[in-house]
């Protein structure tokens, strides 16, 4: 997903954790432009992940998977299934970020396998042509480390985007691990990122877990895409809410 591709989309995507069909469709009904299947934290495995991705739409452009590491078998996997995105966690250097450029792009840019298990996964004159097109290979930055390699992570040949860990890359500052920071060193590597991307024509994503924080991210113009909630929160702050509300209606009858 390079910045030109875009054309001023600003596409809201969902975390899901769990190994359920279900929650990928609500949230596309919902009007999530897309899901990030979270293979790195969470129950969601591979197998789970790939029948996910073929249950997608195969024209939605935001069918992203998020790996545990870089290894190039699990990607392939996820890719010959459907994936339209891979996010690799905790990119620290240039290697790094070649390793997973490799993994992701067929030949000449990278060096991925040629076996489709899709028919007609990709359209065009050239199947790699159009699979490198079609592929978002995006690096996770979420280190004070990562950070501080960013030009050169930002700057490998293929690489799409690079999506922001606010959580992990707090806690490598010494802050509590939580996101939606609005000043300190979070938010000022924000901006710095936010800086490096468009130098380089990448796009810049993170995970938020608040609407409003995700508007004010896109009203700066610091982020072009955002994963906003993640379905082990939103199911725990439903469940939570549902019962709190019953509890008042049931303590609203008794003085009544």
């Amino acid at each position: 997903m390079k910045a030109a591709a875009l054309g001023g989309a600003q596409p809201v995507l969902f975390h899901q954790s769990l190994p359920s069909f279900s929650e990928s469709e609500w949230a596309l009904n919902a009007g999530y432009d897309g899901v990030i299947l979270d293979l790195q934290h969470g129950e969601l495995g591979l197998e789970a992940a790939c029948g996910i991705l073929r249950s997608l739409p195969r024209g939605n452009a935001y069918a992203y998977a998020r790996v545990g590491s870089i290894d190039a078998w699990p990607i392939l996997r996820l890719l010959d299934s459907g994936a339209r995105g891979i996010i690799a966690p905790t990119v620290e250097s240039r290697a790094e970020a070649e390793a997973l450029v490799a993994a992701t792009k067929y030949l000449p840019v990278g060096n991925r396998s040629m076996g489709p298990s899709r028919p007609a996964l990709y359209t065009g004159d050239s199947y790699a042509d159009a699979g490198n097109l079609a592929v978002s290979t995006i690096a996770q930055i979420e280190t004070r480390i990562g950070v501080e390699h960013a030009e050169a992570i930002i700057s490998t040949p293929g690489l799409d985007s690079i999506y922001v860990g606010p959580a992990d890359l707090a806690v490598s500052y010494g802050l509590p691990g939580r996101g939606d920071w609005e000043d300190g060193p979070v938010r000022d590597a924000i901006t710095h990122l936010r800086e490096l991307t468009t130098a380089h024509d990448v796009t810049l994503g993170i995970y938020s877990g608040r609407p409003d924080y995700t508007a004010a991210l896109f009203a700066d113009g610091l982020v072009d895409y955002v994963g906003l909630g993640i379905d082990l929160v939103l199911l725990n702050r439903a469940f939570g809410d549902t019962i709190s509300a019953l509890n008042a209606a049931r303590s609203s009858g008794s003085t009544s």
